[in-house]
């Protein structure tokens, strides 16, 4: 009898999903095709995040957790930068404002007009799991940031920040979860995505970003109606009309950053051979190989080459950053529920104060250290001397690593 309750619960629930989480039809030729042989969804691992005593389903309400206030960061004179020597057509941006006129400060790249720049950045959140479901994404290399991190599942997530570059479509667009509290912050941005549990929701709409939510009932949100894949999976954007809905909201406007970050063209000195790197997320496996030929890391993923769903072509970034924050279970928001009883929960990835950092740039790798002391400043890095670190001109791919993932690091020359 309980087992027809359940069922018959499902599926009322099934129904109230796909009334609220509709959008616009998909325009034709807008995302490839799908997988033509998708397999089942792979069990979720929960074993690094279940509570030993499961908590109910009715979870505290996180009103005890106010979200953080907002921090307006002291104007004051960067360090210097790194000595390094140039030649005369060398290009080195120091970690103040004045050096990105007429550049993107997340990617130090001169952009083809100016007035992009005017824009408000959009984080969009995007599925990675399961792979026949989700890979590949669309609209990857058009970013200029993608955090990726951790997931009740033992999956990985992305929040992919977009600027000055349009891409055609974005997605899967999935739920947000408690980094997105952090990010849209940090770079002033949008935030774009699907859903979120009960009590990462409330935190949202609590937060100091409450007015810059973009769900999938806004303009540019659409379903695909490809009916081969999960419906949770079948959500993208069109990118230039979310941006002309922003535009109405009246939020299209240029970011404010709290810091920045330094950037040059030249490696600077002390780095140790770095053609490929290994991350471990236990369930997940990222391989990045160094690219002499065109200056920048590749990416696969699970073994197979990682691949923008736009283009067909591979990932690629001109910096890998990998950080190990505190990941902690948040008692009061509940992500998974089994049989009636919280299987996992919500975890929360400290990324504020400052702590080690691996950057890897021209086939180097240089340890360093990752600051975030503003509520509103970028993620920044410094070397042993406190100096700002100089990334390479280009995309950056952050890596969110667990510091109890054993092993989660491998660096091969």
């Amino acid at each position: 009898m309980l087992r027809k309750t359940l069922s018959l619960s499902l599926v009322i629930i099934a129904a109230l999903l796909l009334a609220a989480c509709g959008g616009n039809a998909t325009q034709a030729g807008e995302v490839p095709p799908p997988p033509t042989n998708a397999l089942a969804t792979a069990a979720a691992i929960v074993d690094a995040t279940i509570s030993p005593e499961p908590a109910t389903a009715t979870a505290a309400a996180p009103a005890t957790l106010p979200p953080p206030p907002v921090v307006t960061p002291d104007v004051t004179a960067a360090p210097p930068t790194p000595e390094i020597t140039p030649t005369p057509d060398t290009v080195v941006l120091a970690a103040e404002a004045a050096a990105f006129a007429g550049r993107n400060p997340m990617t130090g790249e001169v952009v083809a007009d100016p007035a992009d720049l005017q824009r408000r950045p959009i984080a969009v959140k995007l599925a990675n799991a399961p792979a026949d479901y989700t890979r590949p994404q669309a609209g990857l290399n058009d970013a200029d940031l993608i955090f990726e991190h951790w997931t009740e599942g033992s999956v990985t997530r992305f929040t992919a920040i977009f600027y000055d570059t349009v891409p055609p479509t974005v997605g899967p667009v999935r739920s947000a979860r408690l980094i997105d509290l952090e990010l849209p912050a940090m770079y002033d941005a949008m935030l774009a995505f699907s859903g979120a549990s009960v009590g990462v929701n409330q935190r949202l709409n609590a937060s100091d970003f409450s007015d810059r939510l973009l769900r999938a009932t806004e303009p540019g949100f659409y379903r695909t109606g490809d009916t081969t894949k999960p419906f949770e999976h079948t959500l993208y954007i069109r990118m230039a009309d979310l941006w002309t809905a922003v535009e109405a909201k009246g939020l299209n406007t240029a970011p404010r950053f709290g810091t920045y970050n330094a950037f040059s063209e030249v490696a600077p000195p002390g780095g140790a051979p770095a053609g490929k790197i290994n991350i471990s997320y236990k369930t997940e496996e990222i391989e990045w190989q160094w690219d002499a030929a065109i200056g920048q890391y590749r990416r696969w993923m699970d073994f197979k080459e990682h691949l923008d769903a736009n283009t067909e072509e591979q990932v690629t970034v001109s910096n890998v950053i990998y950080l190990t924050p505190y990941h902690v279970n948040d008692a009061n928001i509940c992500e998974q529920i089994n049989n009636g009883v919280c299987a996992a929960l919500s975890i929360e990835i400290q990324l504020w104060g400052s702590g080690p950092a691996v950057v890897f740039r021209d086939g180097q790798r240089y340890d360093v250290t990752w600051n975030r002391v503003g509520r509103n400043d970028q993620l920044t890095f410094t070397d042993a001397q406190g100096n700002p670190f100089p990334l390479q001109i280009g995309q950056s791919w952050i890596q969110l690593v667990p510091g109890y993932i054993p092993n989660s690091l491998t660096v091969t020359p």
